[in-house]
């Protein structure tokens, strides 16, 4: 859980596995496309002047979701959770299950959720 106390609300979403010029990342490569999409949030969130801290809410998407593909999903999120600053454990978190995203290739996609005061 959650609890935020504050006036301004951040969402950060679509966020996916491409570098700024928009070449893939990662491809076929769960755990590298979760890095990247969080590296990608770790850059939207300041552009609103937030940052991990402030976030009440992660959700990711993935294709083909299936418990076994937990392994990946987390060492995704480990490699990467330094140097983002992502605390460990993460806000209260979702992954959701989909069959698509919007291009074939793209296996997850993250959205955020913060608060500032």
């Amino acid at each position: 859980m959650a609890v935020g106390t504050g006036a301004t609300h951040i969402h950060v979403s679509g966020q996916v596995a491409r570098r700024a010029d928009g070449t893939p990342v990662a491809p076929g490569d769960l755990a590298g496309q979760v890095a990247q999409a969080l590296r990608n949030t770790s850059v939207g969130l300041p552009g609103a002047g937030a940052s991990f801290a402030d976030a009440l809410r992660l959700t990711f998407y993935v294709t083909q979701w299936s418990p076994e593909k937990v392994g990946d999903f987390m060492a995704g999120v480990k490699a990467v959770a330094d140097e983002i600053e992502l605390q460990l454990p993460k806000p209260p978190t979702s992954l959701i299950g989909v069959e698509y995203l919007f291009e074939p290739d793209v296996l997850v996609e993250v959205e955020a959720t913060a608060l500032l005061g």
